[in-house]
């Protein structure tokens, strides 16, 4: 019986890391479709606004979501016989700091945003923060180990949004009517995870907000607030400053050589999001297959992103040409350094799964405050000095510090610390050994 419980979950955890990679790597492709088509159609400096918008809009996100994905993914695998409440008390929670953040919004773009264009703008795009409280489903999906359903929304949303770009450039429409179909996204993820709830799990109806677990949640997640405000300014703030401390054009330059990072990231937060709810369980039965289970992970991880990095980097010059064009190619030297930050991101997300199952992350702020002031003072010496290149080697040095580094300075995580550095240098050991991670 219990081989067959094990043979049964490791062919769960098959079954949802496929989800995952196909609906990503449908997600992504389309979504770089897109990218292509819009930032050709408009042009380096609108662009450069679009993406100025996002994220500004980011930074005010991470207010909203107040750390509670991670606690409400965790809280759910240790006690499955809880979800109502714990769903429903998350909801409740995001949907109270979604309207204070929209407030919040509001008064900084006035008081300090004086183009009315960009203001606009803002304004518009900050209602899709609402409409993320809605993740609760998305979690809850990830609790159980179960990505399908999920994934098929995600790719409905893709393929919609992809259709509603389109006709977008094709009818010749000004930037607000991108700007507006970012909104349309947010809305169809919002009622697609909404559905996928209702029809394979339960009715919304039986979430119910609990008070005291309210306060025990807010208690939880907080430092994950603190880290996750570190995380999102350090991972925004370069294009901010480029926007402010250069022009838009250079940030429409800069801001494709990030997209193509991001496509890079996707792989440790798959691994990360699949294997998480494992290793929260084989913690609770084994100690010592935790502590395997967890260095392979994190070894794997490190690894297959050092491939993909060192490949981006040698490519990243046909790549841009022959999506973006000629007229983005400067985005090209930049990708080619910014690529080696998929190997910080996997350092960072796999110790920060870690921290979070261990029930340590009080300290996780710290190691990401350290980060923010590394990535402000590191942007405003080289940004001036080195321009979009500037940022580029601001942004590695910042994960690197704030997700490796930092932890040898923290006691509490110094056994993580030696977990990255084998990882950095031998993790390459451990590709074969893969299967280990779903025993």
């Amino acid at each position: 019986m219990h081989l067959a419980n094990k043979s049964g979950k490791k062919a769960k955890a098959l079954k949802n890391i496929a989800w995952a990679l196909g609906g990503k790597t449908v997600s992504l492709l389309s979504v770089l479709v897109v990218a292509v088509i819009v930032a050709r159609y408009l042009g380096e400096e609108q662009y450069g606004i679009m993406n100025y918008v996002v994220s500004f809009v980011a930074i005010f996100q991470v207010f909203a979501d107040f750390g509670l994905d991670l606690i409400q993914v965790r809280e759910e695998s240790k006690d499955p016989s809880r979800r109502d409440a714990i769903v429903g008390t998350v909801f409740g929670l995001k949907v109270i700091l979604a309207l204070i953040t929209l407030a919040s919004i509001a008064v900084t773009t006035f008081l300090f945003e004086t183009d009315a264009r960009i203001r606009t703008y803002i304004l518009l795009y900050s209602f899709s923060i609402l409409l993320n409280t809605t993740w609760v489903s998305r979690n809850h999906f990830t609790s159980i180990v179960w990505n399908e359903y999920v994934v098929k929304t995600e790719i409905t949303r893709t393929l919609v949004g992809v259709l509603i770009k389109v006709v977008l450039v094709l009818l010749k429409l000004p930037l607000v009517w991108f700007i507006a179909s970012l909104l349309v996204d947010s809305l169809l993820l919002a009622t697609g995870y909404t559905l996928s709830y209702i029809k394979k799990i339960d009715s919304v109806r039986k979430w119910r907000f609990e008070p005291r677990l309210a306060r025990f949640l807010l208690r939880q997640s907080f430092p994950l607030l603190l880290s996750g405000a570190a995380i999102i300014v350090y991972n925004r703030i370069d294009q901010l400053m480029i926007g402010n401390m250069i022009d838009q054009s250079h940030l429409g330059i800069y801001s494709v050589a990030v997209r193509f990072a991001e496509l890079l990231i996707f792989v440790p937060t798959i691994i990360s999001q699949t294997i998480a709810p494992m290793l929260v369980e084989a913690r609770q039965q084994d100690p010592a297959l935790y502590d395997a289970q967890s260095r392979v992970f994190m070894n794997i991880t490190v690894a297959i992103c050092i491939a993909l990095a060192v490949a981006t980097s040698l490519l990243a010059f046909p790549i841009v040409h022959f999506t973006f064009g000629q007229a983005y190619i400067g985005a090209a030297s930049v990708l080619a350094v910014l690529a080696f930050r998929v190997i910080g991101d996997a350092l960072s997300q796999t110790s920060g799964q870690l921290i979070l199952i261990e029930g340590i992350q009080q300290y996780a702020p710290v190691r990401n405050v350290i980060g923010c002031v590394v990535c402000v003072a590191l942007n405003l010496l080289l940004i001036p000095r080195l321009g979009i290149h500037g940022a580029a080697y601001s942004a590695i040095t910042t994960i690197f510090v704030s997700g490796t580094l930092s932890d040898c300075l923290i006691p509490g995580y110094r056994h993580i610390f030696r977990k990255q550095l084998t990882a950095l240098f031998l993790g390459w050991k451990d590709l074969i050994h893969i299967k280990n991670l779903l025993r």
